[in-house]
């Protein structure tokens, strides 16, 4: 089996809708796209035909047919489909990784304390973001997975299974040291995930920086240099990423004004929340729902 294959298999259920796709994400793009903010969870994305570009703070991710970015933490992104046609559309494969997936593997293969490097060091920290060239092993196991999409009867025994597979894949692959971070509750990325998690859960409240390592039982200077490390941005900025998408959320959505959005997202002055607001998004908050509909 193939990327001829996997290309066949996503056009034939990529506009299925996404409650038949049994958890799967399956992506065809006919144009390329602006670069848009959004958010990523952890995830793999495997690209079938066409290219994708990802931003996350000052880093770039350009990926492709026959290449697979892992995503191990929850981060804001910018993102465009950089190749695609009408002709040859932007395909693409996705999976959210789910950490206690991932560690119950990890016990069964007796790989618990992660790989340590050599003398017994912890491995660096991580980045948030990878990208590697797929591995046929790992894309016949995507395909096997799609396809099972034509087999109701067999899906509940077998697509466990497949998707326990495509985790080893990984695990065992060139992203293999990210992926078991994700699943290792003492890992360095999952101290940093509760960093994020406080910041996504409170982003309208101010940040201490010596409370949020504490919760992440890390020193100060250690949060700071991990947490870039992941997500290449500081704590700050990171929360400041976050309260603008959720303003842009809320302005799409609410009959409320700017001045009140920014208040609900963290913002004491209006004026800072549109400068910084159009500065991300490229237009004043007051103009952007009307664009964007």
């Amino acid at each position: 089996m193939s990327l001829a294959d996997l290309r066949t298999l996503i056009t034939k259920y990529a506009e299925r809708p996404a409650d038949g796709l049994d958890g799967m994400l399956l992506s065809m793009v006919r144009k390329p796209t602006p670069p848009t903010a959004s958010s990523s969870y952890p995830v793999l994305a495997l690209v079938a035909q066409g290219s994708k570009r990802l931003m996350v703070g000052d880093r770039v991710y350009d990926y492709g047919a026959g290449q697979y970015l892992v995503v191990s933490v929850d981060l804001p992104i910018t993102g465009h489909f950089t190749e695609a046609s009408v002709q040859r559309p932007f395909l693409g494969f996705g999976l959210r990784l789910r950490p206690a997936a991932i560690a119950s593997l990890l016990l069964e293969a007796g790989l618990e304390t992660g790989h340590l490097g050599d003398a017994g060091r912890r491995p660096q920290t991580p980045a948030g973001i990878a990208v590697s060239d797929a591995t046929d092993e790992l894309i016949d196991a995507v395909i096997r997975r799609i396809r099972l999409l034509d087999s109701p009867a067999d899906r509940p025994v077998l697509a466990p299974m497949v998707e326990k597979e495509i985790l080893w894949r990984l695990i065992t692959g060139e992203q293999g040291a990210m992926v078991r971070q994700i699943g290792l509750a003492d890992s360095r990325l999952s101290h940093v995930s509760r960093a994020i998690r406080w910041i996504r859960e409170h982003h309208a409240e101010v940040i201490r920086i010596d409370e949020l390592a504490r919760l992440s039982t890390m020193s100060v200077s250690a949060l700071h240099r991990h947490f870039r490390a992941v997500t290449a941005m500081t704590p700050i900025q990171y929360q400041k990423r976050i309260r603008l998408q959720e303003a842009r959320l809320l302005l799409m959505s609410s009959p409320l004004d700017v001045a009140s959005v920014g208040l609900s997202v963290g913002y004491d002055s209006a004026s800072q929340f549109s400068r910084e607001y159009r500065r991300q998004f490229g237009v004043p908050p007051g103009q952007d729902p009307a664009r964007l509909r």
